[in-house]
């Protein structure tokens, strides 16, 4: 049994998972980092040194498939030989990553989707060969658990030590880019992106490194946890759907609580604003891969003067219609 002061992941495990991702057959990148930006947005502080690392770039359009690749890799020995089917439930990113991989690699799975996903994101999950069942969002944690009991083997979307470990991959990309940062913001949703970025940012030394995780004002688990002081449950709505879980992670929050600086939150409008402001220089991201970006646009991020900050960009799956009628 751990305490809430043990390491949720170790650099170890990051460093291990670093290996399976880059060497598997799946075509996982290490995703550029443009450097040196700060003069492309002059509404912010311009004695900061801003970097964007483009995870919008990444296979399947998002970050979340290096935390599925990591996943398959520690699965049970039933659900490789396929005598169990894997489950999960996702709004979209995470859905996307796990078909391809299911697809990829010839197993079974059956993903959860909200009423609210986009109907070109179910379509595309089934395309894939992965069974979808949509349901409201109030039902699918009870449907999750139901499945679970049905031999079906589970496997979360966020609140995972071997999704947590996978994303904290990045932290290990940044590093090796020769930026040594002195803030990072990431978006947030459950949490497993920033929870690993900032245990391999931190555990690598970069102790006075502030990470800052940034939600939207309308779905604010992880900044409402960090204020009550344990995970919660609470209703949810925002353009950015994608980071817009109804509860934090318990691991999620416990690795945020040790190793994040705050939450930030900014508004849709915001978001859809620096979505864009990124276009215009022909950046692709959708509304969840931009509210890191926003944060820093509306100057809520304190204390960037004269610093070395890395925005995390962490998604491009907006088809070019939902962009024309969001930033219309």
């Amino acid at each position: 049994m751990t305490s809430d002061d043990d390491d949720v992941v170790t650099l170890a495990d990051i460093k291990k998972a670093r290996e399976i991702i880059m060497t598997s057959p799946l075509n996982v990148h290490k995703t550029p980092i443009l450097k040196d930006m700060t003069s492309y947005f002059p509404e912010i502080e311009q004695s900061m040194n801003l970097n964007m690392k483009l995870e919008s770039m990444q296979t399947t359009g998002s970050f979340k498939i290096r935390g599925v690749v990591n996943q398959m890799a520690n699965l049970p020995q039933e659900v490789k030989s396929g005598k169990r089917k894997l489950i999960t439930m996702s709004a979209g990113n995470y859905g996307k990553a796990f078909a391809y991989t299911l697809n990829k690699l010839n197993l079974s799975g059956l993903c959860l989707m909200p009423l609210t996903a986009p109907s070109n994101r179910i379509a595309l999950i089934k395309s894939l060969g992965c069974e979808v069942v949509v349901l409201p969002s109030s039902e699918m944690q009870t449907a999750f658990a139901q499945y679970a009991a049905q031999n079906f083997s589970v496997i979360h979307p966020y609140d995972d030590q071997s999704f947590i470990t996978g994303c904290g991959s990045i932290a290990l990309e940044i590093l090796e880019d020769d930026i040594r940062p002195d803030v990072i913001v990431v978006c947030c949703g459950g949490g497993g992106l920033v929870s690993g970025i900032a245990a391999g940012i931190k555990q690598s030394g970069l102790v006075d490194c502030r990470i800052y995780a940034v939600e939207p004002e309308g779905s604010r688990t992880m900044y409402e946890s960090f204020r009550k002081g344990e995970p919660v449950t609470m209703a949810v709505n925002s353009v950015a759907s994608g980071l817009s879980p109804p509860y934090a992670g318990k691991l999620t929050y416990r690795c945020c609580r040790k190793y994040v600086e705050d939450v930030i939150l900014v508004s849709d409008r915001e978001i859809l604003n620096c979505m864009s402001r990124l276009f215009e220089l022909g950046i692709v991201a959708e509304p969840s891969g931009c509210a890191a970006m926003a944060a820093i646009l509306y100057n809520k991020i304190p204390d960037v003067a004269g610093k070395k900050v890395v925005a995390i960009i962490t998604g491009s799956n907006v088809s070019i219609s939902e962009m024309t009628s969001y930033i219309q």
